[in-house]
């Protein structure tokens, strides 16, 4: 499908030295990166349904266990 968007001349001119770069057409780039920010966002749905349904939970698991659970986790940003 075709479609015109508007956009700063700044935002434009970077977006055609990166499809340059990267060897692909102004159309695929700004394809790619629209999928790219839909699924970030329909992921962030999910986590929020996801969040919901276990917030209301209650939480009776040992204090102990909640630690050692954490630490072997990591601190990883999902």
């Amino acid at each position: 499908m075709k479609t015109a968007i508007s956009l700063p001349d700044e935002l434009f001119k970077s977006a055609n030295v990166l499809a340059q770069r990267m060897g692909v057409s102004r159309s695929q780039l700004f394809a790619t990166a629209v999928a790219e920010f839909v699924a970030k966002h329909q992921s962030r749905k999910v986590t929020e349904r996801l969040d919901r349904v276990h917030g209301a939970e209650q939480d009776n698991l040992d204090p102990a266990l909640r630690l050692a659970q954490g630490k072997s986790v990591g601190h990883d940003t999902w």
